[in-house]
């Protein structure tokens, strides 16, 4: 890594020549460095001057040497372009669209109920929505962290956290209600949100800086979380699961990239 004093760094991942005062390369996203370098102050070339004579005519000054911190970058499987994230959302669009034009297809989508064989509603019940306030929301926050998720570790992570959190959900929902109500993509939402804040968490346990922005993820899972008590067919119980497996997948993932690096 270059010296505060140059003009530009230069991309490991992309070869862009970008600013020495940034963290993460706007081109591909790969991360520079854990936080930006101070800018000099106006005396510095004072300083400097001092602290030369000072090396010439005295003892040198002791470093501090910082302690090591785990550190992850983009996965080998990280993308440039969020694919998955945009068939996501524009499945998600489309099935809404559907059901508002022909409402009959909205029970071949969502689960009402027990399942009777109807085994393909676990992976299609993410997508299909009722009321659009609750459809924006979903959509918003997958589109967001999905992309975000899939710049880290690729499309088939994206894809398989998606459908898994969602079948995991209607899973449980199943088994914890007689006739249980499943629509929509809370829990998948808040897996990629949860499994994007993952390495965020873990770092702010153990004392280290990272620059996520923890806030406003935290508002959009609150505003999921609470989803249900406005729309029924919402399930509570999917958000949580599809919240901590995101949580569990991204934690592990980020553990597992930080032991490659």
């Amino acid at each position: 890594m270059s010296s505060g004093a140059d003009l530009f760094v230069t991309c490991k991942q992309c070869g862009s020549e970008v600013s020495p005062y940034i963290t993460e390369c706007p081109y591909c996203g790969n991360r520079l460095r854990r936080r930006a370098p101070k800018l000099p102050p106006a005396n510095a070339s004072r300083r400097t001057l001092r602290g030369r004579a000072r090396g010439l005519f005295g003892r040198p000054a002791l470093r501090a040497v910082p302690a090591r911190t785990r550190t992850a970058g983009p996965s080998r499987w990280a993308a440039e372009r969020p694919y998955a994230t945009i068939a996501l959302v524009a499945a998600s669009c489309a099935a809404w669209v559907v059901a508002r034009a022909e409402p009959q297809t909205y029970p071949h989508l969502a689960i009402e109920g027990p399942l009777h064989g109807e085994w393909w509603k676990l992976l299609t019940n993410p997508l299909a929505y009722l009321d659009g306030w609750y459809a924006f929301v979903a959509i918003l926050t997958i589109a967001i962290f999905g992309w975000l998720f899939e710049r880290r570790h690729g499309p088939v992570a994206v894809l398989a956290l998606f459908l898994g959190a969602g079948a995991t959900g209607a899973l449980v929902a199943e088994a914890a209600y007689r006739y249980p109500l499943v629509s929509g993509g809370n829990g998948a939402a808040l897996a990629l949100l949860a499994a994007w804040a993952a390495p965020d968490l873990d770092a702010m346990r153990a004392g280290a800086y990272r620059e996520g922005d923890l806030l406003g993820a935290g508002a959009l899972a609150a505003l999921l979380l609470a989803m249900p008590f406005a729309r029924p067919e919402a399930s509570w119980l999917a958000g949580l699961v599809g919240g901590a497996l995101g949580l569990a997948v991204g934690l592990g993932m980020y553990r597992m990239s930080a032991l490659e690096t």
